[in-house]
């Protein structure tokens, strides 16, 4: 490697940069969070309306991140970086701009695409900038950055709210995408992986059946269950991720190798990670709005009270991602999710309409304390568990499940919520988010379980041997 390009490749400005990029990116999944009352009373919309606001790039976000890490590995991961930072960024704006809540969400729904093709080279490029050695604390540190996305999202998405417009939530990633656009092209290396053909049939059929399911799930509390639009999205969504499915088996460059989940480290961790962001979303989504329209906090204050959760990773993901190093990442990752699903169990046995802070605190910190150990271990267990070659495939796959996972669980526990409760009364409220909250932290506790399936770091590294020796390098090349 040259001079140049090995500057260019520093591993610090390549942590840097790509934690930022991950910290816009995973502030836009809870930024809106705080906001959508105020969304609700600027705009209209009713309670699907709001979960589009979410879920429009959340749904995007997942089922283009596999096609954005394969553009990256055919035609260069940092010219692919820097054009989905271009689109999330105009798409912010756009955001920001927009007069009503249809121009929103499909504001919204553009920004998940440039996140999707952003986000996932952001652990190939840091990965082939960083030693082996020191992958585990690089990726700490990435996971405390996101971290810190996903305490400050409530919190900064309030403030801006409360005391200058909601429109500000979007306007605050506009000088942070034109910032990161001429340093990723000065000091990223560049870096291709397999010269494979785009799944172009496989990126359909993904995206149809996501977006058939998620809209069957959002509509249910409207239309019914049995309404033929619901009806319709549910089975032909199913039928469509069937055919990617069989698609992905026999095809001769799939956009998903489905060989890749005969690894139980890759399928274990992918499994918990779905479960986790299914648990974890759909209660942040509700939690927020009962702390505003139930409990009668400002936004600011609502976000000020969820730092507890939302919080502690900027904390303790970095000693995670130590900790993971040392001991394997399968015990930290299990530890962190069955004291997250703890913590939504606590929190499902204390709201009520007039519940105090001081009530609510112990879940939160538990929560918190979970989610923490689970950021860090879990990107390095996702990237130990593959080829170098196919790191990036594996990294898009586990973003776009944990993103699927997100936009699944606004929309099932907002379902439960509308079939319990609604926004008549406190009361009301309360009783559609218990049973959520119950089924959130049933689904942690399930991905917990999913973690320890995956195997420790002794028979890992057995396993993968075999693969390693015959494992295709990534190709790097210096910048023109």
């Amino acid at each position: 490697m040259s001079q140049q390009t090995a500057r260019r490749g520093g591993a610090v400005w390549a942590l840097v940069i790509t934690s930022v990029a991950g910290f816009m990116a995973a502030l836009d999944n809870l930024v809106v969070t705080t906001a959508l009352p105020s969304i609700r009373e600027d705009l209209g919309g009713a309670l699907d309306d709001l979960e589009w606001t979410v879920s429009a790039y959340t749904l995007t976000f997942a089922v283009f991140l596999m096609f954005g890490a394969a553009l990256g590995d055919r035609f260069g991961r940092r010219r692919l970086f820097i054009i989905g930072t271009a689109v999330f960024t105009a798409a912010s704006a756009a955001a920001a701009m927009a007069p009503g809540i249809d121009s929103l969400i499909a504001a919204r729904a553009v920004q998940g695409v440039g996140a999707a093709i952003m986000m996932p080279l952001t652990l190939t490029l840091l990965t082939a900038a960083v030693p082996a050695a020191k992958r585990g604390m690089a990726y700490g540190i990435w996971g405390a950055v996101n971290g810190l996305a996903v305490a400050s999202g409530p919190l900064i998405g309030g403030s801006l709210t409360e005391h200058i417009s909601w429109q500000w939530i979007f306007w605050l990633n506009v000088p942070l995408g034109i910032a990161l656009l001429p340093l990723a092209r000065l000091r990223l290396a560049e870096s291709r992986g397999s010269d494979a053909r785009l799944d172009v049939l496989g990126t359909v059929l993904a995206s149809s059946g996501l977006f058939g399911i998620v809209y069957g799930l959002v509509r249910s509390p409207v239309d019914g269950w049995t309404s033929p639009l619901v009806l319709t999205g549910l089975f032909a969504g199913t039928a469509l991720l069937t055919g990617f499915v069989f698609h992905s088996i026999r095809a001769k460059h799939p956009m998903l190798p489905m060989r890749l989940f005969r690894s139980r480290a890759f399928a274990g961790i992918n499994a918990a990670s779905l479960l986790m962001f299914l648990g974890m979303f759909g209660s942040i989504f509700l939690l927020s709005q009962y702390m505003q329209g139930v409990l009668g906090y400002s936004p600011t204050e609502a976000g000020l009270r969820m730092l507890p959760w939302t919080g502690m990773p900027m904390l303790v993901a970095p000693i995670a991602g130590i900790l993971s190093d040392r001991i394997g990442g399968r015990p930290v990752v299990a530890a962190g999710l069955f004291l997250q699903a703890a913590g939504l169990a606590w929190m499902a046995s204390v709201v009520t309409a007039d519940a105090s802070y001081g009530a609510q605190l112990p879940g939160l910190i538990i929560s918190g304390v979970g989610m923490a150990l689970y950021f860090a271990p879990a990107a390095n267990l996702v990237m130990s568990s593959v080829r170098a070659h196919e790191q990036g495939i594996a990294s898009g796959a586990n973003n776009a499940l944990r993103e699927v996972g997100g936009a699944l669980g606004i929309a099932v526990m907002a379902s439960i919520f509308a079939a319990q409760g609604g926004y008549e009364s406190g009361q009301a409220f309360v009783d559609g988010l218990r049973p959520a909250l119950v089924t959130g932290a049933a689904v942690v506790a399930v991905a917990g379980i999913a973690a320890l399936l995956i195997p420790g770091r002794k028979s890992a590294a057995r396993l993968a041997a075999p693969e390693d020796a015959v494992a295709a390098p990534v190709r790097e090349t210096a910048s023109r």
